[in-house]
Order: structure tokens, then sequence, then C-alpha cells
């Protein structure tokens, strides 16, 4: 344990994703939660009880040296521009924010006052993720010529009625593809960038919704890659979501962002060094229990902010899903 004073984090939010948090810094040595902002006031059992309850940032007396955006998709541009306003760094849940202009607002507010701004897209912290980004990234599967990613979750309507922003383009931006399923499509932008071409169809079939709860996406990349993104709410009970990656030596399959099938010629599948790692699947829940995604992000933003490096996903490539997903929904047909 370091004796040096712990990074001090005030949730912004006060849902049950703050929990999530709550429970990650608990795990984490270099880190500390010393404060939360609610509208409403209202203090969630998940918050430690030396921890400040404040109705906004300008109200908190405890001094603190980053936020976490726990509020809703659309809205993080706000919170982040007046957090950096304050000098303070940025953590927000995913996605960064539902718009291109809102984007690039928060991620410059960020860099005029030198703070750090990072996503929460724990997915990329899973050890097969990493090895299979660095087989990709390294040429060793060959050409990649078909990535075909599904996400097939299931929210009753109860899950919908929860919030007035739900199911809406306004705060939530969308359906699935920018909601239940941004962190699959950031792995997809993580691994592929981005495509050439896009056409979707999509469509809302079991939800008394605005926006869609099932639809695919066909994706032709610039060196001719063929992939494929289905993302839905619809289909019940709900699976783990499945990424299947077809190369000149081989192809593999991911489910819930482990390595399921290997079938490389002269490459030999990843060990993982941490069996234990586990990321929530989504699947038919938006709880999350299991906190190890979380806390590595958490460890490698403190270190960020701290040194002044890089966190592992910074806005400038935490942006691409957004950017993916708004493709998706401007090709529709």
């Amino acid at each position: 344990m370091s004796d040096r004073a712990p990074f001090r984090f005030v949730l912004v939010g006060s849902g049950n994703i703050g929990g999530t948090y709550a429970s990650a810094i608990a795990n984490v040595d270099e880190a500390a939660l010393c404060g939360l902002v609610s509208r409403s006031g209202n203090r969630p059992d998940y918050l430690p009880d030396d921890a400040e309850v404040a109705t906004s940032l300008g109200e908190l007396a405890a001094p603190y040296d980053a936020v976490i955006l726990c509020t809703p998709n659309g809205t993080h541009h706000t919170f982040a521009k007046e957090a950096a306003s304050r000098g303070k760094h940025v953590l927000t849940e995913k996605v960064l924010d539902i718009t291109r202009e809102h984007m690039d607002s928060m991620t410059q507010a960020c860099e005029r006052a030198g703070v750090t701004l990072a996503v929460t897209y724990q997915r990329r912290m899973s050890p097969d993720n990493i090895a299979v980004k660095a087989l990709i990234d390294s040429g060793a599967l060959g050409r990649v010529f078909a990535a075909d990613m599904r996400v097939k979750f299931y929210r009753d309507m109860a899950y919908y009625d929860s919030g007035d922003y739900r199911g809406g383009y306004a705060i939530d931006g969308g359906g699935p593809f920018i909601q239940q399923a941004a962190h699959n499509v950031d792995i997809f932008a993580w691994f592929f960038g981005m495509p050439a071409k896009v056409v979707s169809m999509l469509d809302t079939f079991d939800h008394e919704i605005e926006v869609e709860d099932h639809g695919v996406a066909l994706l032709r990349y610039p060196d001719g890659m063929i992939g494929t993104i289905t993302a839905s709410t619809a289909t019940k009970p709900g699976f783990a979501p499945v990424l299947e990656i077809h190369a000149q030596r081989g192809s593999l399959v991911m489910e819930n962002d482990e390595i399921t099938a290997w079938h490389i010629d002269g490459v030999d599948q990843p060990k993982r060094d941490d069996e234990d790692f586990e990321v929530h699947s989504g699947s038919d829940s938006a709880a999350v229990t299991d906190t190890a995604g979380h806390e590595a992000i958490l460890r490698d933003f403190v270190e960020a902010a701290r040194t002044g490096r890089p966190p592992a996903v910074p806005a400038s490539s935490g942006r691409l899903a957004t950017e993916l997903v708004l493709r998706i929904y401007e090709a529709r047909i």
C-alpha cells in the first residue's frame, strides 16, 4: 500500500452505476471517494459515511481531484466542461457523449484546462481483448477480411419506464447501438477503426420507445474487410455478446471478451494472465456487480492524471464508439 495520499473522486449522479464505481474505488488503494453530486441531494446507500453530498459541484466543500460522470449520455459534456473550469480531471461513464459537437466541446475544454479526460470502456482492459488487439495491429493474423459482432440483449419495458430519458434520442442518443451495446461497439472500433461505407437497418419491435430496439449494420472498410454489428434489446432472454473474426490465417471467436474458439495457423492462443478478470455481460440486466474492469480503468486513470501521460481510453479514442454509432444511425435505410 502506498504512503501517498489517495486520489480523491467525486461522483456526479446518484444512479446504480455510481454504486459500481463506489465498489471499485473501495478496491483501489490509491483512490478514495470523497463526495457525490446529486440534484435531489439524496444520499445513496453505497456512499461512504464520510463522503459529502451536494446538489452541485459549486456547493462541494470537500477537496477533490477528479469527477466521475454517472449521468445520462447526453449530459456528459455539461458536467465535463464545468469540472474542467474548476481544474478537475474527468472520467466519464460511456459514452463520451452523443453528438460530435458535444464531444468536441468537452474535449477542448479539458485540453484548455490541462486536465485528463477519459472514458470508462472497461472491456478494453480484458486480457483477451488486449491480446487480440495486439495480434491484429501486428498483422499476426494475416489480412482480416470479416468480423461479425452480435450483441443480442434483452430489456423489458419496465427498464425503459424507469427513467424519462430512456428510449429517446434527446438524452440517450438512440437505442441499443449507443446505449447497451456501446461497450461492444467500442471494441469493434478499437480493433478495426472506422469503415469507409455503412448501411444499416433499424426498427422497433418489442417496446413502446422512440428509438430502435433491434438493428443490423453492414460495414465496409478501406482495406476491403466486411463487418457486421447486430445490436438489440428485444432478443429474449438475452445472450452474451459474441465477436467472430475471420482472417487469412484462420478464425477466432470471443464470447463476452474471452476467446472461446481459436483456429489461427501458426499462432498460439494467448494465455490469460488473470483468470479471475470478468466483465459484466449486460445480456439481460444493466446492473454491474463485477468491478475488475472498472478497477483497472481507475488505476490507470489515477496514474495518467498524476503523471500527465495519456489514459488507457482518452477522449480521442473513446469518441470512436459514438462516431461509429452516429454513422450507423445516419446510414439507416
